[in-house]
C-alpha cells in the first residue's frame, strides 16, 4: 500500500496544566484519513486525502499500513475517527 495516513487535527485546546496562552496547547485527531505518497517520496503525503481534502495542515501518522500486514490501514485506536470516504477508496 503506497498511502500514508493522515490526522485531521482539531484547533490547538489549552490542557489543564497548562493555564494561559496556548503554547502547551493539545490537538485532537478529528478524523484519520489516507492520501497518496507524494511523487519521489515514500513518506510525505500528497497534496489531497483520497476523500479529496487538503493534507497541508494535516499530521502524518507515524503508523505505517505495510508494516503490519493483514490489520487495517489505520491505527486501531482511531478506528471510531476513520474517514467513511477515505476507506471505502481503500476497500475497492
Amino acid at each position: 500500500m503506497s498511502e500514508i495516513v493522515v490526522y485531521e487535527l482539531d484547533k490547538p485546546v489549552a490542557t489543564r496544566h497548562s493555564p494561559g496562552p496556548p503554547s502547551g496547547a493539545e490537538r485532537r485527531v478529528r478524523r484519520v484519513h489516507a492520501a497518496p505518497a507524494a511523487p519521489g517520496a515514500r513518506t510525505t503525503a500528497g497534496p489531497r486525502t483520497l476523500c479529496g481534502k487538503d493534507t497541508f495542515a494535516m499530521e502524518t501518522a507515524r503508523w505505517n499500513p505495510s508494516g503490519h500486514p493483514g490489520e487495517p490501514w489505520y491505527p486501531m485506536e482511531y478506528a471510531s475517527l476513520v474517514c467513511p470516504d477515505c476507506d471505502a477508496v481503500i476497500e475497492t
